[in-house]
């Protein structure tokens, strides 16, 4: 199966790996699991809270993971839930949780944006598109799978 992947997809693949080797170490180096660290980031790009559901599509990661984060989090009093709707939660973050939040996925936030900022504006803005149009063209691709 490998014959069939291009170099540059074989580049792709472990330049995409890299870079979730790296977050998992910046994870660890701020003290907290990938899932928890998914979680923080996803409701710090909504802003200081953020629809279960979107949580669930963004991070990826399994409801029953998720859920399980929750509970950590509640527990340790940096998130609550808010009824959103007859099936669907808002998760929020606490006053303390905000200030942990902006600790750990703040921190990698000013990173990431530190980064876009230090390329040529047309770098980024191509970097930008052409991960839409991939993303855009997977989708598509992906619709017309069949279980063969």
């Amino acid at each position: 199966m490998s014959d069939n992947f291009s170099r540059e997809m074989k580049r792709y693949n472990y330049l995409v790996g890299e870079i979730d080797a790296t977050y998992h170490e910046i994870s660890t180096r701020l003290g907290l699991s990938d899932s928890v660290m998914r979680i923080l980031y996803t409701i710090c790009d909504n802003g200081t809270d953020c629809p279960l559901q979107k949580i669930c599509r963004l991070t990826g990661l399994s409801k029953q993971t998720i859920n399980s984060a929750l509970r950590k989090l509640e527990n340790e009093g940096v998130i609550y839930l808010e009824p959103l709707g007859p099936k669907n939660k808002n998760v929020c973050l606490t006053e303390s949780g905000k200030r942990m939040a902006e600790q750990t996925a703040g921190r990698i936030m000013m990173m990431e944006n530190a980064i876009f900022a230090s390329w040529p504006r047309e770098d980024m803005e191509r970097y930008v598109a052409l991960t839409e149009a991939y993303l855009r063209d997977l989708r598509a691709m992906s619709c017309k799978l069949t279980d063969r």
